[in-house]
């Protein structure tokens, strides 16, 4: 998995200028959580798609940063938690055990 990290508020209005043409996911991860690690595993497990690009957010070292997230994308704050932006919106959100990479390549229709 080629992920990206996400660590400053900049890069939030980079990805939902970006998602104009190829969709991002926002994975939201806490290094505390044995059920992010599952998610985080089923992730990293699956064929990457090449057409979209994957961020990291650690929620425990940017928490204020987190929270934005929930704010810019008007979605529940969750842990883990998979948002799915195309065309500057969050078309999917899903959080816990739900989190799959053939959920989210159906939900950006890639």
């Amino acid at each position: 998995m080629n992920w990206i990290i996400l660590q400053e508020e900049k890069q939030l209005t980079e990805i939902q200028e970006v998602s104009a043409s190829r969709p991002q996911v926002i994975f939201k991860h806490s290094t505390r959580c044995s059920v992010s690690a599952g998610a985080r595993r089923r992730l990293e497990y699956s064929d990457e798609p090449m057409e979209m690009d994957f961020y990291f957010l650690d929620i425990l070292n940017y928490r204020p940063l987190s929270n934005k997230v929930a704010e810019f994308f008007q979605v529940p704050h969750e842990s883990p938690q998979v948002l799915v932006i195309v065309k500057g919106e969050c078309v999917y959100d899903e959080s816990h055990g739900e989190i799959d990479m053939h959920s989210i390549i159906r939900q950006a229709q890639v």
